[in-house]
């Protein structure tokens, strides 16, 4: 692979672990550095690919398979892709993976985050929610998250800050290769 090929990195992590926030300043700086990039995020994507689609495992699945498949698309043709979702199940992250090296680079980044840490984040207050019974399936509370278990990168969102996580993942992509020295 060179500097000008297409990549998938897939961010993986609980609700307001940091994933979002993460995929944008990451963004930006491919950008500085010259690449094409796109970023899918759950919430926008959800509403494009998968508009009928709930919270089951099921639904879920099928959601990311959608996804997983645009991202190996868009990273052939020399896309920089961002992929936030949370993802939370090993064999479908495992699929995923298997559909984007059929074409492309992928890399598995763990955004760590203690889940009582996410729960006092809660952007969107998805987890008071979930605790009072009105969201079903929320992962993290009445649905399960599985860690990864050998991604390429970890970055813990409750340790680190921002522009640490962002030159991880910046230095991880120049030693593969896949982008340029700054």
């Amino acid at each position: 692979m060179s500097c000008g090929e297409g990549f998938v990195i897939w961010l993986t992590g609980l609700p307001a672990a940091g994933k979002t926030t993460l995929a944008n300043a990451l963004r930006d700086e491919l950008r500085k550095a010259g690449k094409r990039v796109e970023l899918l995020d759950g919430d926008e994507v959800r509403k494009w690919l998968s508009p009928n689609e709930g919270f089951t495992k099921e639904d879920r699945e099928r959601h990311l398979m959608r996804v997983a498949y645009v991202s190996r698309l868009l990273a052939r043709n020399g896309v920089a892709v961002i992929a936030s979702f949370v993802s939370p199940y090993r064999e479908v992250r495992r699929r995923i993976r298997e559909i984007v090296e059929s074409d492309a680079r992928f890399i598995e980044v763990y955004v760590k985050c203690p889940l009582e840490v996410a729960m006092r984040r809660d952007p969107k207050g998805l987890y008071k929610k979930a605790l009072a019974g009105e969201i079903r399936n929320f992962t993290g509370v009445d649905d399960p998250y599985e860690e990864p278990e050998d991604p390429e990168i970890i970055v813990d969102t409750s340790k680190m800050s921002l522009r640490e996580e962002v030159d991880q993942i910046i230095g991880y992509l120049i030693e593969k290769g896949l982008l340029e020295s700054r």
